[in-house]
């Protein structure tokens, strides 16, 4: 089976070899329960592993099976899009939580596919975000201050583990940052948010665009603009960082200095996470642009 590189080293870094090596009886099970054939395997999966495939009545939809690892993450991915309807992110088709298994509807291709320009691309992405932000208290999903508690964990574990491939003031300010929102935290505010906005994650939807691979939780809409303002690292070595942020805020009505530090945090945990799974450039680009960062704008 075409499994993308990063899949198997986020797999193998989860302990699930043994889900690696059933993955085709697990993908044989599934067309027979759920009456559609499989196709081709999608190489810049990085989450799970996703295919083509066309149901019975000759729709062509996907099928994406989770990498197991601790936590809920298929519960609350399909919590999420239970909850979104197919408005702002994927239809969800089917689901088996137990397999970590999803069908659901095939969309286009990827905002980073298309080639948009960035200031182009940052206004998809607020609008296509903002679809799904909506209360959802009692869904059972975490919440911001949770998120931020676990990525403050990550940053230390991953800094320590991977030979301290930042500057240590860098690890300070994204804790400093990441104390901040979870102290910001508000059960009143907080709204579903996806939790993973990027140009990968957003595709193609008719005339629009929509959204997959939602992590879900229940925090500030600033987390989804942080998570833009952790992307297109190698704009953020030259001039000024902030404006980023500016934009972000005026595009969408939202707190700039929310912005700002939930994208110090985000920044610096998936800069350390794509060293962890070995998805470079992008590790390295980060954590320069958080070095950078730290030493010149440490109060955003």
């Amino acid at each position: 089976m075409d499994i993308p590189a990063v899949v198997r080293n986020k797999a193998r870094v989860a302990g699930a070899d043994d889900w690696l090596a059933g993955l085709p009886e697990l993908v044989d099970e599934l067309a027979g329960e759920w009456s559609f054939t499989p196709g081709a395997s999608f190489a810049d999966s990085t989450e799970a592993y996703v295919i083509a495939v066309t149901l019975a009545d000759g729709t062509p939809a996907v099928l994406k099976l989770l990498v197991p690892r601790d936590g809920d993450a298929a519960r609350r991915e399909i919590t999420v899009l239970h909850l979104a309807g197919g408005e702002g992110c994927a239809r969800l088709l089917r689901a088996d939580e137990t397999r970590g298994a999803m069908l659901l509807e095939r969309l286009g291709r990827s905002l980073f596919e298309l080639r948009r320009p960035v200031d182009e691309r940052h206004e998809i992405l607020c609008t296509v975000a903002a679809r799904l932000w909506r209360p959802a208290t009692g869904a059972g999903l975490p919440t911001g201050a949770e998120k931020g508690q676990w990525l403050a964990a990550q940053i230390i574990r991953q800094w320590h583990a991977f030979d301290r491939p930042c500057a240590e003031r860098t690890i300070e300010h994204a804790l400093d940052c990441a104390e901040r929102r979870i102290f910001a935290h508000d059960d009143e505010r907080a709204v579903l948010v996806h939790g993973d906005v990027h140009q990968w994650n957003t595709l193609r939807a008719g005339e629009g665009w929509k959204l997959v691979d939602p992590d879900g939780l229940l925090a500030d809409a600033e987390y989804d603009l942080g998570i833009i303002m952790r992307e297109d690292p190698e704009e953020l070595l030259v001039g000024d960082p902030g404006a980023r942020a500016r934009r972000l805020a005026a595009l969408t009505g939202r707190d700039v200095s929310a912005i700002w530090e939930w994208g110090v945090v985000e920044r610096v945990s998936t800069g350390l996470l794509c060293i962890e799974v070995d998805l470079q450039p992008w590790g390295d680009l980060m954590l320069r642009a958080a070095d950078r960062i730290a030493a010149e704008y440490p109060a955003g």
